[in-house]
């Protein structure tokens, strides 16, 4: 899986880790469990073509009925504690972007720094998000015609922008760099435009964007 470069991410890579594991464990116990039978009831010269036949074992047959409920209660036990974490909403960010998706492009607007990027959708060359590495962003993404989807794989999730309604999410950062995001819904003909990237960077150098990126727009 891509490394998580948000806190959230590191949540859910946390999660995937444990499903894997699972996995591998039930795994290999199916298939311990078939090479037994192979090994233990393969056929020998000189006895019976066909081994001793039961019609039922009530206990083996409740355990693996009863086990693999067992398994997915767990796991699903995990999987919604971990989608809350991911989707809870801090009291109060340290920054604000409001996402604007729209055939075929996207915008970033920072309310508090009266600050907006827009790239060129025409050539698909989208804007770029800067983000101060450690400090809480909320996402407010809106929608201005139909049903798009902000997606930074390197975040492991993505969120949906509906027409008429704002959706919200918090992502953290927690590694510099410059990460590649695009729209996962499929919005229409020119829908392979819609790419854009995030730069995390340390907040001493956010704040010189900031102040840099005010003087060109003003």
């Amino acid at each position: 899986m891509p490394e998580p470069a948000t806190e959230q991410g590191d949540r859910v890579a946390s999660l995937w880790s444990g499903m894997f594991i699972a996995a591998l464990v039930v795994g290999a116990i199916v298939w311990g469990l078939i090479a037994w039978a192979l090994i233990r009831y393969r056929h020998r010269g000189g006895e019976a073509a066909v081994p001793h036949q039961r019609a039922s074992n009530l206990p083996i047959e409740i355990a693996y009925t009863a086990v693999p409920i067992l398994i997915v209660i767990v796991l699903f036990g995990f999987t919604m504690a971990t989608d809350r974490e991911v989707k809870e909403l801090d009291a109060h960010p340290d920054l604000t972007v409001e996402v604007v998706g729209y055939q075929w492009g996207w915008s970033f607007r920072y309310p508090a720094q009266d600050l907006e990027m827009v790239g060129d959708p025409t050539t698909g060359d989208g804007p770029e998000m800067v983000l101060p590495i450690g400090a809480t962003t909320r996402l407010d993404l809106v929608s201005t015609d139909v049903i798009h989807s902000f997606w930074v794989p390197r975040f492991l999730s993505k969120r949906d922008l509906i027409p008429g309604r704002t959706n919200e999410m918090d992502v953290t950062p927690n590694r510099a760099g410059t990460y590649t995001g695009r729209c996962a819904e499929y919005c229409g003909l020119d829908h392979w435009r819609m790419n854009f990237r995030v730069r995390v960077v340390p907040q001493e150098e956010f704040d010189r964007w900031v102040a840099a990126e005010q003087d060109r727009q003003s």
